[in-house]
């Protein structure tokens, strides 16, 4: 009886399996890779911004949060009603991007304003509570904004811009759409 021995050298049919597993895994890549980038979104969703729920129940009349959607600053103000009443009563027409307040509030939850937190002027950040008009104001070239988002003084040109939000309940937002 003779016992077998084992080669210490790999033999040709070693090499053919380690060969034939690579081409095999490779293969096996190949396939998978697309299936698994189809599961990503596609690019106008992407270039859309998912929408972004924000609870608004903890805010307190008064504050003003900053969120990010689509990799930008959303300013979302929880307006007291001199803010408002100071809003709506202001001479809009002669502002030099004319909108009165009711247009960048929706109707019947005039407290709440949601604005692009990007100066008109260069893109800064303007700051909270600020200015002559108790709005933003960009500290760095002096554009004011009053409690609406609307310029004011200084190099700013328009007013804060207005995002897409929609309330999905009287304390809930969606900024973006679903």
């Amino acid at each position: 009886m003779t016992s077998a021995t084992i080669p210490d050298q790999p033999t040709r049919r070693d090499v053919l399996f380690v060969a034939t597993g690579a081409v095999a895994a490779l293969g096996a890549a190949a396939v998978a890779w697309p299936l698994v980038a189809q599961l990503n979104p596609n690019a106008s969703t992407v270039a859309a911004g998912f929408p972004l729920e924000v609870d608004l129940a903890p805010l307190a009349v008064g504050q003003v949060i900053k969120v990010f959607w689509r990799g930008q600053p959303i300013f979302i103000s929880h307006r007291t009603p001199q803010e408002i009443q100071s809003a709506q009563n202001a001479d809009w027409k002669s502002f030099r991007d004319p909108q009165p307040d009711s247009e960048r509030v929706k109707a019947g939850h005039e407290q709440w304003l949601v604005v692009s937190a990007i100066c008109t002027h260069l893109g800064c950040i303007p700051t909270e509570h600020q200015g002559n008009y108790d709005g933003w104001f960009c500290q760095c070239h002096g554009s004011q904004y009053d409690s609406s988002g609307r310029a004011r003084l200084g190099p700013a040109p328009l007013n804060l811009a207005l995002v897409p939000y929609e309330f999905l309940s009287d304390s809930k937002i969606r900024i973006g759409t679903s």
